[in-house]
């Protein structure tokens, strides 16, 4: 761990970027490697239907793994803030804060779903025929959502502790358990849909797990408190989730943007193309955790070297760190795009045969949602630049309007002009109004 530690007082900027960035950015996209291979399992061991299966339920975990965010980035902001005010034990308090009320809040959520699968699964946009598959993975998925809440608040604390190679670790070990789980259940035991939900359960507890132990037994410094039970350690307690769900709240709806992306192109594509649709549909959603995963990383490795420095008021390494933030964005966000403009049947040929009726629809959609990607990226990297430095009305701003403002009217009627080809082009188009929008904003307010 000593080896591993980052001092963020002294180290130049572009070395702590470089250094937090790597680890970040390969456990992060080892998280989305998980996902993806579920699909890859899931479209040759099952097919088409067990991949539109899957893709139904993708709402309710982006949901879920919203609220763990905000917690974290809120919790990580704060914390960032009170360190660089040599304010140790109130980053430690507020922490344990943010865990405690994620855990009390997903606990009842997960409960409900479970109580009641096929009225959830409905309402995601089950068909029929769909519904059997989409009740099984609902059932054995929910009960990881608590270690999902540990895991995703415990990297962002880990890695302001200064152990940012042990964060990867804990997403790097769940997605190489998962690829020996997705074999052995959905192939070797034929469990097909409901088996791919045990192994992806299984990887996330285990994931949680680690990110717990580090808290409880290594950290350097920002370990766990034993809260107080009082009445005035309550108000307080309320008053600082309160503060840390403000500054994180942009990034809940930036889950939120995945899941009414996701949400609404499955009932876009079930009414325009039916179930090869949704499945073409789905191939891309499996994807896109990969993009958005590479844009969150990069904000998650400039957030605390920007909140510190701005808890610091030290200005000119804020703005140093906002341009290796927003170039480091735009060189991603370009190969990314290339592979979907240039490689669409490669892509879909991981997950279905090309030749199929969903293989088909993915291959000519591919290169039009490819033409999004770059801004893609850069909107949520921008989203937790502006968070670091508590610009959060700005933050809102920018994913109100690529995920609910601009998308949904996109999704509407782009198709009634140009067809299905329309429902592709609705993610490029508006979140290239949202980075315009918010460029011309910031601009206004230099």
């Amino acid at each position: 761990m000593k080896r591993d530690s980052i001092d963020f007082e002294h180290e130049d900027v572009m070395t702590l970027f470089r250094r937090i960035l790597l680890p970040t950015l390969l456990g992060s996209l080892a998280i989305s490697a998980m996902t993806t291979i579920d699909g890859i399992f899931v479209g040759h061991g099952v097919g088409a239907e067990g991949v539109a299966a899957v893709n139904i339920t993708v709402p309710m975990y982006m949901v879920m793994s919203g609220l763990g965010l905000m917690m974290g980035a809120g919790c990580s902001v704060v914390s960032s803030i009170h360190m660089a005010r040599q304010q140790l034990k109130a980053a430690r308090l507020n922490i344990t804060q943010a865990i405690l009320t994620a855990s009390l809040c997903t606990i009842p959520v997960a409960a409900i779903v479970m109580l009641y699968p096929e009225h959830t699964a409905r309402f995601l946009g089950a068909s029929p025929t769909l519904l059997p598959q989409v009740t099984d993975y609902l059932m054995w998925i929910m009960p990881s959502f608590l270690f999902e809440m540990w895991s995703m608040i415990g990297l962002f604390v880990i890695r302001l502790d200064g152990a940012p190679r042990y964060a990867m670790w804990c997403n790097v070990v769940p997605a190489i358990l998962n690829v020996v789980l997705d074999w052995f259940f959905i192939i070797h035991l034929d469990m097909g849909v409901e088996g791919a939900a045990i192994a992806t359960s299984v990887c996330i507890i285990f994931g949680g797990l680690m990110a717990m132990c580090y808290l409880l037994f290594a950290a350097r410094r920002l370990r766990l408190l034993l809260p107080k039970i009082s009445r005035k350690s309550l108000q307080l307690s309320v008053r600082n989730i309160g503060y840390q769900c403000r500054i994180g709240f942009s990034t809940l709806l930036g889950e939120l943007t995945l899941a009414v992306f996701i949400f609404v192109g499955n009932w876009q594509f079930m009414r325009y193309l039916g179930d090869a649709g949704v499945g073409a549909f789905g191939i891309a959603c499996y994807y896109t955790p990969f993009f958005f995963m590479i844009g969150n990383s990069i904000a998650q490795s400039a957030q605390p070297i920007l909140s510190y420095n701005y808890g610091a008021n030290r200005w000119h390494l804020v703005q140093r760190t906002r341009r290796l933030l927003l170039s480091t964005s735009v060189a991603f966000g370009c190969v990314i795009s290339l592979l979907f403009l240039l490689t669409p049947r490669a892509l879909v040929g991981l997950f279905i045969t090309p030749h199929s009726t969903a293989g088909a629809i993915a291959i000519e959609g591919f290169p039009l949602f490819g033409l999004g990607i770059v801004c893609f990226i850069l909107n949520v990297a921008l989203t937790g630049y502006l968070q670091s430095i508590e610009r959060v009305r700005m933050s809102i701003l920018c994913v109100a309007l690529r995920g609910f403002a601009l998308l949904i009217p996109c999704f509407v009627l782009l198709p009634l002009v140009w067809g299905s080809q329309g429902i592709w082009l609705a993610m490029p188009l508006a979140e290239t109004a949202t980075l315009a929008i918010v460029a011309i904003l910031l601009r206004r307010q230099r």
